[in-house]
């Protein structure tokens, strides 16, 4: 594996072409390799240089030939091995050295995973790339939980937020659009939340969803040590306090998680699944 603390060195490409080289952004979906699309797979088995994230599974990255070059380029709070900016700058130098590449991202590149800034870099800079798409998180943890993401008699439609702080210093916050979250007959999927649990919970209470509207927190969905939570919006944030919930977790609000009850026992789960309820 090629470390970025490393110079940068790469085996020889004997594919290398004159002009500009291809990058492939593959969603490497929730974790589970068996839920990689056919495409997705193949990709990985034909790889010669991948550029992966933090959210990759071990057991998705173990499909790369052990002749190609791995380069780690994930973030998680509070530690970037690579700003965003730095991550682009390298795939556009590979690419326009005429590598051909793997731009390998946790769940769908599109949904949170910043593929649609890398996919415009590549289109300015006129690097061609090829988007495979992956099955979310959100679809993995509701799969996996036994909690329907739409259900007519429950939700009528579905709304994914990203929950992380934004802004500098003391200015940080979660701006979300809390009226929109909080109306009723829906599901609200929220992405990267676990540390702003208790500011989700209260805005959205605030802007009047009830407390006792059925929450999950799914850790680590569609992977051996997945963690499943149950409660309410009001009771989530200390549950999750008191479970050490640890990142990556979804955060699932709405009438659809009381079917888990009923659908959950039935759910495909992952090896070594716990659910606590409360």
């Amino acid at each position: 594996m090629t470390l970025l603390s490393e110079p940068l060195q790469f085996t020889p490409d004997h594919g290398i072409a004159s002009g500009p080289g291809h990058v492939t952004l593959v969603g490497a979906g929730p974790g589970d390799p068996d839920l990689l699309t056919v495409k997705a797979a193949r990709a990985l088995r034909e790889a010669t240089l991948v550029l992966y994230d933090n959210l990759v599974s071990k057991d998705v990255l173990a499909l790369v030939p052990a002749s190609a070059d791995r380069v780690y380029v994930g973030k998680v709070s509070g530690h970037h091995s690579l700003s965003q900016g730095g991550i682009i700058e390298l795939m556009l130098r590979l690419a326009g050295g005429g590598r051909r590449l793997v731009r390998l991202k946790g769940g769908d590149p599109y949904i949170f995973g910043r593929g649609g800034e890398e996919a415009q870099a590549l289109a300015a800079a006129g690097i061609p790339f090829d988007v495979i798409p992956g099955i979310s998180a959100a679809q993995g943890a509701s799969a996996c939980t036994g909690i329907p993401l739409t259900h007519r008699d429950h939700a009528e439609s579905l709304v994914y937020a990203t929950g992380h702080l934004r802004g500098e210093g003391q200015a940080r916050t979660v701006d979300l659009d809390w009226e929109l979250l909080s109306r009723p007959r829906q599901t609200v999927v929220i992405y990267m939340g676990v540390g702003t649990l208790p500011v989700i919970s209260a805005q959205l209470q605030a802007h009047g969803l009830a407390g006792d509207t059925p929450a999950a927190i799914v850790e680590r969905a569609t992977q051996p040590g997945q963690r499943t939570i149950t409660g309410t919006l009001a009771t989530l944030p200390e549950l999750a306090r008191r479970h050490d919930v640890r990142a990556p977790a979804l955060i699932m609000i709405g009438t659809v998680v009381a079917l888990r009850a009923e659908l959950g026992q039935a759910a495909s789960t992952p090896a070594v699944a716990r659910t606590t309820s409360a």
